[in-house]
């Protein structure tokens, strides 16, 4: 009887062990995807802060509060709102943007 409640308290504390281990590597995973996408984040912002930068004339000479305003009135246009829209509800459904 004494033998076969120590090899449960083996198993018992085999079975937390790998429970640590795993909780461990659910850690390390949980960071590993965050640290993943705050990368693509970073990319994305960069690739499209240069794409901005290609249209706008001397961009080193403008503020951000100038480059904001630039923003608005150019997104405020008639049917840019209509344009996003399309474009978003297009990749959404898997479609390609270009016709």
């Amino acid at each position: 009887m004494n033998e076969k409640l120590e090899k449960l308290n083996r198993e018992l504390a085999k079975g937390e062990a790998r429970l640590r281990r795993a909780q461990h590597e659910e850690k390390i995973l949980a960071h590993q995807i965050k640290q993943l996408t705050r990368k693509e984040r970073t990319h994305r912002l960069c690739t499209r802060g240069a794409m901005l930068e290609s249209f706008l004339i001397r961009p080193e000479v403008l503020t951000d509060d100038d480059v904001m305003d630039i923003l608005k009135q150019a997104f405020s246009q008639n049917g840019m709102k209509e344009t996003v829209a399309e474009s978003v509800k297009g990749r959404v459904a898997g479609e390609p943007l270009t016709e």
